[in-house]
């Protein structure tokens, strides 16, 4: 009896014991539904290290330092922007000293992280390479010695305000100077018949000469832009005006190293590390084809490999592991350029097609370029070309008048976006509204509910006892619910194929205001109605114009920013409710790409957010919504930003309900910095906002259903509907 009672003694854990466990199981679990990541209770040489991730701001020297303390470290693979590591240690004993190091704290600037640890059965060791370079673009480590560096920046007075001399602006996010010629950022231009009396500052002749003496340049440059960027500073991606300037583009970087995005519009990146005093030399494709940017940020994400070897990593960073945190330090950029003094010649564009094993060439149209598997050399980018006007687009689309035009409206502008943007919204979808969990809970166990535009499902597991079941527009939604275990099938709201008098409840929320005509969203309500058995409820949610309702603003509206329109896809939640500051700030460093992507994505619709329609004008064109701003039209198409190009389904064993409307909820403790995203594509929806009680009276067409509440809830009119019976 002793000894079974020293057992049980043995295993009996304290307090901080039993608490320690439990959030190590909570890290294990989390890991496991938002990474993918099996924990396994058996010791082995390997360990998932939660909250120990470059996710979390610690670097790969602060993780190395604590994991080496117990014993020699093999493998350690640090993902960008992921919440956790994995580490392979040399011993299982070491390992299992490793997994004792749970519960040890780690500071991260003024914030402590706890790491918790637990055994993974394999960490993939293989290390991705370094990707090629932009074409053109050429990276020279070392050209100027910390001599002329400290030389080339004393030579920048940045007290100095001598307007005869040179010109010097302070930027939103960073401050200029500019020598020999002033460029223009009201016309992106220079005004080449006004060049400024100082020309290039001459300790930088000497910097130049052996750029012609090395063959990086065949000229000397005639313009000199300095920019300074603090810690957390950036620039939006671009390419740097063609019709001002010449090919070449050298540029120095000062002071300290930085990483800039490189982007092919395919959609191809590079981000490409620019040590310091390290020469950037751009000609050609890497001119006038990429855009490049720096993205606003204190700390990069960088290789930790020898600083000898290759610079370049890919932006796909989930494919590179052996990457560590970089704190920026304050950076002096020198960008040197030739003034163009003839016209562009991007008109003049001709391909040269070199046939593998051939000497020769061809001229060959690009999009039978495009279908081969052979090499092109572009002698011109029109399509990059500041000087090359494209034609003015079309006009927006109109209000439907038919019933053919609402259902053409309604495939674009509804039915093809969320098939496009399918994943990424999903990802914004994860919390159920409050007032819609309550109607759902207060149904009876064994109930039959049926989810009429279920989205990505997040209704559908509310309540357990209940028999649910969904049906959406979007076959990539549909798929989502499936893979998270929920029944449903791709149906029409109109047409949904159950049949009549078998639903105890049905929901619809967010759905309705998606369909253009009023005789449209009578009819979904009918077919609500239709499901419903008698004494059955049904619950419909619909975006308000009354944003403000009883002196109360919604959440869409308190989020309003100064700098005017965003491309914040949670502000243009179906309800409203949803905000996103991170999103709001990402969509704000692209600013200067959404009308081009705009232009592009939506065949030409006008993209100026400030101007729009209302009902009353004719012809009864649809604007494009400022959001988070109060309605001016009833009938609008709202924007969608959709983040790191995501199209479709996310093809993934979970929905990506990882994310919420508030911010990404993929991470254990978030990282500070916020990412700025590349140019992405941005579709629109179109909505039917609906007025103080247009809802209700939407319902008192329908036959045979009596509202029984109607209420405003976070920028939505909502009404409960009870089947009477009476058809």
């Amino acid at each position: 009896m002793e000894s079974c009672c020293e057992n049980v003694k043995a295993v009996r854990r304290s307090k901080e014991e039993k608490k320690l466990l439990r959030k190590q199981i909570k890290a294990s679990h989390t890991l496991l539904k938002h990474e993918g990541i099996s924990t396994v209770s058996q010791p082995t040489k390997s360990l998932v290290v939660a909250n120990g991730g470059l996710g979390n701001g610690v670097s790969r020297e602060q993780l190395q330092d604590v994991l080496g303390e117990v014993g020699e470290v093999e493998i350690l693979v640090m993902p960008p922007h992921k919440p956790y590591a994995l580490v392979t240690y040399r011993s299982e004993v070491s390992a299992q000293r490793g997994h004792a190091l749970n519960g040890r704290q780690l500071q991260r600037g003024d914030q402590i992280v706890t790491l918790y640890l637990s055994y993974v059965n394999t960490v993939d060791s293989e290390l991705w390479g370094c990707v090629d370079l932009p074409p053109g673009l050429v990276l020279v480590e070392e050209f100027v010695s910390p001599e002329e560096e400290a030389l080339l920046l004393d030579a920048i007075d940045w007290t100095s305000h001598d307007e005869d001399v040179t010109v010097q602006k302070v930027l939103k996010h960073r401050r200029v100077k500019h020598f020999g010629y002033e460029f223009r950022y009201d016309n992106n231009n220079v005004d080449k018949d006004k060049p400024l009396p100082g020309g290039l500052p001459q300790v930088c002749v000497p910097v130049l000469e052996r750029c012609v003496r090395d063959r990086h340049t065949e000229v000397m440059p005639d313009q000199l832009t300095v920019n300074q960027y603090q810690s957390g500073q950036g620039i939006p991606p671009h390419v740097d005006t063609h019709s001002a300037f010449e090919d070449l583009i050298l540029s120095l970087s000062l002071g300290a190293k930085t990483v800039m995005d490189f982007r092919h519009p395919e959609g191809r990146s590079v981000a490409v590390v620019l040590p310091r005093r390290s020469l950037l030399v751009m000609k050609g494709e890497s001119r006038y084809l990429w855009t490049h940017g720096i993205t606003p940020r204190k700390f990069d994400v960088v290789p930790a490999c020898d600083p000898k070897s290759p610079a370049a990593v890919t932006s796909d960073l989930s494919n590179h592991s052996n990457l560590t945190l970089s704190r920026r330090g304050t950076r002096t950029s020198l960008t040197f350029r030739k003034v163009r003094r003839t016209p562009c010649d991007c008109g003049e564009l001709f391909y040269l097609f070199i046939a593998d094993g051939i000497d020769g060439s061809l001229c060959v149209p690009l999009p039978v370029l495009t279908r081969l598997s052979r090499s092109l050399f572009c002698a011109g980018y029109p399509s990059a070309c500041d000087s090359q006007q494209p034609p003015a687009p079309p006009s927006p689309p109109f209000l439907p008048r038919s019933q053919t035009d609402a259902c053409r409206l309604e495939a674009e502008f509804v039915h093809r976006v969320y098939e496009e943007i399918a994943c990424h919204f999903s990802s914004t979808r994860h919390s159920p509204w409050p007032r819609v969990c309550h109607f759902l809970s207060s149904l009876e166990p064994g109930s039959i509910l049926a989810d009429v535009g279920c989205g990505n499902g997040k209704y559908l597991g509310v309540n357990p006892d209940v028999i649910a079941v969904g049906c959406d527009r979007s076959s990539a939604l549909v798929q989502i619910c499936s893979e998270r275990g929920f029944q449903a099938f791709v149906s029409d709201a109109l047409n949904v194929p159950l049949r009549s008098d078998t639903c105890d409840a049905c929901i619809s929320i967010a759905v309705i205001h998606h369909l253009s005509t009023q005789k449209r969203r009578q009819a979904v309500v009918e077919e609500l109605a239709r499901l419903l058995r008698p004494g059955g409820r049904a619950l419909i949610y619909v975006w308000a114009v009354e944003q403000e309702y009883n002196k109360q603003k919604s959440k869409y509206l308190k989020e309003t920013r100064q700098q005017g329109p965003t491309g914040d896809n949670t502000a243009q939640d179906l309800s409203g409710i949803a905000t996103d500051a991170h999103n709001t700030a990402q969509d704000l460093s692209a600013i200067a790409t959404d009308a081009h992507n705009t232009a592009q994505d939506l065949s030409g619709i006008a993209t100026d957010c400030t101007k729009v329609h209302r009902e009353t004008e004719s012809p009864a064109k649809l604007s494009v919504h400022t959001n988070r701003t109060a309605f001016n039209s009833q009938d609008l198409l709202v924007p969608w930003h959709l983040k790191g190009g995501r199209r479709g389904g996310c093809n993934q064993g979970r929905g990506g309900d990882e994310q919420g409307e508030q911010g990404s909820k993929n991470t254990l403790d978030p990282p500070t910095e916020a990412q700025a995203p590349a140019p992405s594509p941005v579709f629109h929806r179109y909505y039917h906002v609906f007025q103080k009680g247009e809802l209700e009276e939407l319902c008192v067409r329908v036959r045979g259903v009596a509202i029984q509440r109607s209420y405003h809830d976070q920028g939505n009119w909502c009404v409960i509907l009870k089947k009477t019976g009476d058809r």
